[in-house]
């Protein structure tokens, strides 16, 4: 059988799509005060008119203390009516758009939200040298419903599609992780009570959205530390999702923003990028034990598509290939491999028209050399250090509190 056409419109759960390429979520630091600015209407309309299939808001926490930055977009009424100017603003291009919605849990920043974080047993968040206490099973109701309420609100919004955060052990994936969940509740222990919170947060939103949206998980397949989640529990978890019925598609990811932020992204380590926009003691830490504690990966095209595969030969739902993806050859072979869809993130940064170019040249190279100075601008406005920043961005809110991605 021929491998689909990655270029050619696809469908994507009640969703239509102009091609098989997404703008990966990618923190943008360019909201305020969780409100849309232009500038993050901007950031993503340029990958619109670029000619991606759908681009992806990222992130939209759905509580208050799940923020890992206090400027992030929350799912308020205020909220709104700037998330339906974005909606508005990449529609007019054509593109479809995703809101990415989670909570933080540990990776969340205590002191910007001015709420302690949360985190399935308590926990020490080395970035922002603070501990996140044990969610209660109110909270763990409270913010099942929260993932509910904000899928309503992304369709109020005009949004195409919702990404269900399930990695990086924000909140749903510490809950997965064997190395931070030590909890001895239904909420612990087995990896049917570890993934049970998942599960419940993906159900809620399919009640709560039925078609009306298409529902999107982006899961850890392995955490890149000792005694964390792993591949050999990622092939179950995901078996389960696809049982349950709550989602459209899967993307899968690796790594801990709380542990080895670089285990995702592979390439150079930016050490004095990342100490520069750090607040004191902690750009002291970066300089002195950086070296080990941001360790290095080598950079390979689709690094993620061995591991990726024993996913996609363990369910039938649609799949999204993350990591690694940079031009038309390696979006072939992730067709070629089962996968529906790819999602990209550096190489857009670095150049927003990529698509459009390789319509027109299948053989256009992508110029991002994976380099990772892009990583530690998120804090004052996500961008490719290569290409010159525009002088109407205005996005520098203040220090850094945490990774997103």
């Amino acid at each position: 059988m021929n491998s689909p056409d990655v270029l050619a419109p696809a469908k994507l759960g009640p969703l239509t799509l102009r091609n098989r390429v997404i703008k990966a979520a990618t923190y943008e630091g360019l909201s305020h005060k969780a409100r849309v600015t232009q500038d993050l209407i901007d950031f993503h309309t340029a990958y619109a008119a670029g000619g991606v299939g759908m681009t992806t808001v990222a992130y939209c926490a759905v509580a208050r203390e799940g923020r890992t930055d206090r400027h992030q977009i929350l799912w308020t009424d205020e909220a709104m009516p700037g998330l339906r100017r974005l909606t508005e603003a990449v529609h007019a291009h054509g593109a479809a758009v995703s809101a990415q919605i989670g909570h933080g849990g540990p990776v969340a920043s205590p002191k910007g939200n001015g709420l302690p974080a949360l985190s399935p047993t308590k926990h020490f968040h080395a970035t922002s040298l603070s501990w996140a206490q044990e969610a209660s099973i109110a909270d763990l109701t409270r913010i099942t419903e929260a993932h509910a309420e904000a899928a309503r609100r992304a369709i109020d919004a005009g949004f195409d599609a919702v990404e269900v955060h399930l990695g990086h052990n924000y909140l749903a994936s510490s809950f997965l992780s064997p190395k931070i969940n030590h909890r001895t509740d239904g909420y612990g222990g087995s990896l049917e009570n570890r993934a049970r919170f998942a599960r419940e947060i993906m159900r809620a939103i399919r009640d709560a959205v039925g078609d009306r949206i298409a529902i999107i998980a982006k899961m850890n397949m392995d955490d890149g530390v000792p005694g964390g989640f792993w591949l050999d529990e990622a092939i179950p978890v995901a078996q389960w999702l696809e049982a349950d019925g709550s989602l459209d598609a899967l993307e899968m990811t690796a790594g801990s923003s709380l542990l080895n932020p670089m285990y995702l992204f592979k390439g150079d380590v930016p050490l004095k990028e990342f100490a520069d926009v750090m607040p004191q003691p902690i750009k002291l830490g970066v300089k002195l034990v950086g070296k080990r504690k941001l360790k290095a990966y080598p950079y390979t095209d689709a690094y993620l598509l061995e591991d990726s595969r024993q996913i996609r030969a363990a369910v039938k739902l649609p799949m999204i290939l993350l990591g690694g993806i940079t031009t038309k050859s390696v979006m072939d072979l992730a067709m070629s491999e089962g996968f529906e869809f790819v999602a990209m993130a550096r190489a857009l940064l670095r150049e927003p028209d990529l698509i459009n170019r390789i319509q027109k040249d299948a053989a256009t190279p992508s110029l991002c050399n994976h380099c990772n100075k892009c990583m530690p601008t998120n804090f004052t406005g996500t961008r490719c250090v290569l290409v010159q920043r525009s002088t109407t961005r205005t996005a520098t809110w203040g220090k850094p509190e945490g990774y997103a991605s």
